[in-house]
């Protein structure tokens, strides 16, 4: 079989040859041709696989989901009808063999995800980081790469893995989101100052706009996105620096040790009148304050979950009131567990 002719040889080594790398891409539509001819019979599987792509579709990532989705369903379909059991057997196995193959291939570009991983690590994200979402990008090229087009994988896949990289830089690594497209601009801006700065030459930001080819507005907007100020910075404010955090930090946050001392403190309470209030006057006072939840509800929202008027339930709260103020037991019981 064809998995294994080429198997051994990319696990001795990560690079491929341009006649391996058109030996798995051969082997991966093989594969999913025989995907293909187990479910063609089944008329739910053929809505499927002929259905009109969205322009979002029309290239073979799309085809190769529009198979996956059409083997999903022949395979589920086959747990239930044993007359489907061979097709989905047969294209679950093609399918699988598939992936495995589509696997290889990708990380046969591992060295690709690292090397624009090191370009490309910053403060916005890690080196670790974008190799991640380079193994991404190159399963994606592995999903799409056609041999016939006469391009190695390795060139058609730098691209995806680059692609990637800045699309997780645009979407998670920066504070204030940018455009692809913005995302490039900033780095060629940065590379452009660097060539300035180690070249010995003095420039402004209209050098470095026409450099990278793009008007000043535009420079200027780009390069303040990436000013970015941390939160352990310290701020000169007199003798004695401090970071900025102690200046944005919420006082009226409950802190953790207080809220485990509420949460004691509530639960010793509510045990407490257990023996002096009756059932409806508990639920009352439990749901009117959030003794359970946190969470404190109107006359009106407690009568709704009680099935009783408002004025009934402001009655039962005063009564529940005026019995804990009047007992002393619930002082004593708090007493004698301190």
């Amino acid at each position: 079989m064809a998995f294994a002719s080429f198997s051994s040889s990319s696990r001795r080594s990560e690079r491929l040859t341009a006649e391996e790398e058109k030996e798995i891409a051969r082997a991966i539509r093989s594969a999913e041709m025989r995907a293909m001819d187990a479910i063609t019979d089944i008329p739910e599987a053929t809505d499927i696989l002929t259905r009109r792509p969205d322009r979002a579709e029309r290239t073979r990532a799309g085809s190769v989901d529009r198979l996956e989705s059409a083997v999903e369903l022949v395979w589920k379909m086959s747990k239930k009808d044993p007359t489907f059991k061979k097709n989905g057997r047969e294209a679950k196995g093609a399918w699988a063999e598939a992936e495995t193959l589509r696997w290889q291939l990708a990380m046969s570009g591992r060295r690709i995800a690292h090397g624009e991983a090191r370009k490309l690590a910053g403060p916005f994200m890690d080196e670790e980081d974008l190799v991640q979402e380079g193994y991404i990008g190159l399963l994606r090229a592995a999903k799409r790469f056609d041999p016939n087009r006469g391009i190695r994988f390795s060139t058609y896949a730098r691209w995806w893995v680059r692609a990637q990289m800045t699309r997780a830089i645009d979407h998670t690594g920066r504070p204030v989101r940018l455009p692809g497209c913005a995302v490039e601009q900033t780095r060629n801006l940065r590379k452009a100052m660097k060539r300035f700065e180690a070249a010995g030459m003095a420039y402004g930001i209209v050098d470095l706009a026409a450099e990278v080819g793009i008007d000043k507005e535009r420079a200027e907007l780009l390069l303040s996105q990436g000013s970015t100020i941390s939160l352990e910075q310290p701020v000169d404010d007199g003798p004695r620096p401090r970071p900025l955090e102690r200046f944005l930090s919420d006082h009226d946050a409950v802190t953790p040790d207080g809220e485990a001392i509420q949460s004691q403190e509530l639960a010793r309470m509510k045990e407490a009148f257990t023996g002096v209030l009756t059932e409806r006057q508990q639920f009352v006072l439990t749901r009117r304050y959030g003794l359970d939840d946190g969470e404190f509800r109107t006359l009106s929202e407690v009568g709704k979950e009680m099935g009783l008027s408002r004025e009934r339930v402001r009655q039962i709260e005063r009564e529940a009131l005026l019995k804990m103020r009047d007992q002393s037991t619930i002082r004593d019981r708090l007493s004698e567990r301190e």
